[in-house]
């Protein structure tokens, strides 16, 4: 066997998880603890003309950026990477490498690209840089196109330092390590390393690792790991693991406290504020093999079981499966909802005569519900309101029950209840159940918005009501036991997710007013 070589990606393949705002502080402590494990491969981040900043965020504007805010001290002995999404960085803006500079570019390029990322790679090389080759989603590569992409670096980019196997997508099982590393050995040219970087999707990452350092090869390998596996969606291989196993096993001397250390002082804070790890979409998403950004797209919902995200991943077309096209999930997310469609103008028609005229009692989830229940209570009690529940599991008595939810839904048939739904739930009509066409009562822009609220509050703008009390209107926090009353409806939240759905419902219900619709919160709202 060759030399095994690790190289850490914290910094960068991490910085996906919180938009690469480490902070200098967490910067640095990672670098540090980075150096002082040993690893003989440090990546910095990625370079970006047009993301990239120049301090404070691991992603950079430039390579001189590196030097000036992080890489003060290069230690001997350690190489230092970035690494390049092809297209985002002019190869013409490189400096020439210099004694502090950053020392090799790692060059991430899909497919299509694969020839031509032959001049960038000359650029980067004859600016005095090392060069790895990252074909992403090597998985989707024939034998036939890989052996065209390997032909081409052997003869075009002899001098390149690596050759990455990147499974991208986190599905890649032992038996596609074998066939693809015996395929990549073979015909590579003996002086290129042969990388492999993991995403942990299926937990395959350790041991497909294990996997290639037990194959038979003279040549130099290299692995890709992460501080605590800290990385886009599932994570990655984590740093202190592989070397423990490589000190095991191999004869090295890694260092892991100081990974430890570093865990306990500033991961496991990132960890608390910026989810990665296993989660079932991530599963579906290797599964379907497609980037789990569609996963997390769907799931993040929290409109669909669990099954039914897995359903909508398998309809994503093959050339869409690489990389997430928002405008794209959406359509197929309506499409798929809006193929469960029926004729609703009869329970349109009688809602109506229900509700026009009348003022209508809006309760959600919220937890405020419990708080100011006897103000709730009394309002209901009035013989001009007519009460509609949202998803409600609530002992609270409604006149109807509204839900967008499968599971509430089959609770609330099962009780009897008067119960709204619309026909993505159930087309079937089940004892004191109205059901209403899903695409008629859903807000569109950018995204879809099909909440029990906006299907709710667009229906009683349509029969004429009078005024509406909002109740349980709570708003969306990133705290998770502070959203809903019953626990089995939460579900979490990122800082991003809960401004965008607060800054919406906001923004919707002043629309309705806009309508000379009356709206009244009686309960504390972050939508007010």
């Amino acid at each position: 066997m060759g030399k095994i070589k690790v190289l850490d990606v914290t910094l960068r393949d991490g910085g996906c998880v919180n938009d690469f705002n480490f902070g200098q502080v967490y910067m640095e402590k990672i670098l540090a603890a980075q150096e002082k494990s040993g690893v003989e491969i440090i990546e910095m981040g990625y370079i970006d003309e047009v993301r990239g900043t120049d301090h404070g965020r691991t992603q950079w504007k430039s390579i001189q950026a590196v030097s000036d805010s992080l890489l003060l001290d290069k230690k001997p002995g350690i190489t230092y990477v970035v690494m390049m999404d092809f297209g985002k960085f002019k190869a013409e803006n490189l400096p020439i490498r210099s004694g502090n500079s950053i020392d090799g570019i790692r060059v991430a390029f899909h497919k299509k690209n694969m020839r031509d990322i032959v001049d960038l790679g000359r650029i980067i090389l004859e600016k005095g840089y090392e060069l790895y080759i990252q074909p992403m989603i090597t998985m989707r590569y024939t034998d036939a196109e890989l052996l065209e992409l390997i032909d081409v670096v052997n003869s075009e980019l002899p001098d390149s330092s690596g050759f990455y196997l990147v499974d991208s997508f986190g599905e890649m099982r032992p038996n596609d390590m074998s066939r693809l590393l015996n395929l990549i050995d073979h015909n590579l040219i003996p002086s290129i390393l042969l990388g492999f970087h993991s995403h942990n999707n299926l937990q395959m990452s350790y041991s497909n690792a294990c996997a290639m350092l037990q194959f038979r090869t003279n040549r130099d390998l290299m692995l890709d790991s992460s501080i605590m596996g800290m990385g886009k969606g599932a994570g990655n291989l984590n740093t202190e693991l592989l070397l423990e196993h490589l000190n095991l096993f191999y004869g090295k001397n890694y260092s892991i406290n100081p990974l430890l250390e570093v865990i306990d002082k500033v991961i496991n804070q990132l960890h608390s504020e910026f989810y990665w790890g296993y989660a079932p979409e991530y599963y579906l998403s290797s599964a379907n093999h497609c980037t789990p950004s569609y996963a997390s797209h769907f799931y993040n919902k929290h409109m669909l079981p669990i099954d039914q995200v897995g359903e909508l991943l398998s309809l994503i077309v093959e050339h869409k499966k690489i990389s997430f096209d928002l405008t794209y999930a959406e359509e197929i997310y309506r499409a798929y909802n809006e193929n469960k469609s029926v004729d609703d103008s009869g329970v349109v028609s009688e809602m109506r005569s229900v509700l026009v005229g009348k003022n209508a009692l809006v309760i959600a989830p919220g937890k405020s519900i419990e708080t100011y229940r006897d103000r709730i209570e009394t309002i209901n009690a009035s013989d001009d309101v007519i009460s509609i529940g949202l998803n409600l599991t609530a002992d609270i008595d409604v006149d109807y029950l509204l839900t967008t939810r499968t599971d509430v839904f089959e609770m609330a048939v099962e009780k009897g209840k008067n119960v709204i739904t619309t026909s993505n739930v159930s087309k079937g009509v089940r004892g004191n159940v109205k059901i209403l066409n899903y695409r008629s009562w859903i807000h569109v822009d950018e995204r879809t918005h099909d909440s029990s609220a906006v299907i709710a509050l667009n229906l009683l703008r349509a029969c004429g009501v009078k005024r509406i009390y909002l109740a349980g209107f709570d708003g969306f926090s990133i705290n998770i036991n502070d959203n809903y009353s019953d626990p089995n409806l939460r579900r979490p939240v990122s800082e991003e997710q809960a401004g965008r759905r607060n800054a919406y419902y906001k923004n919707f219900i002043g629309m309705m007013r806009d309508n000379d619709i009356s709206i009244a919160f009686i309960t504390p709202s972050l939508y007010q």
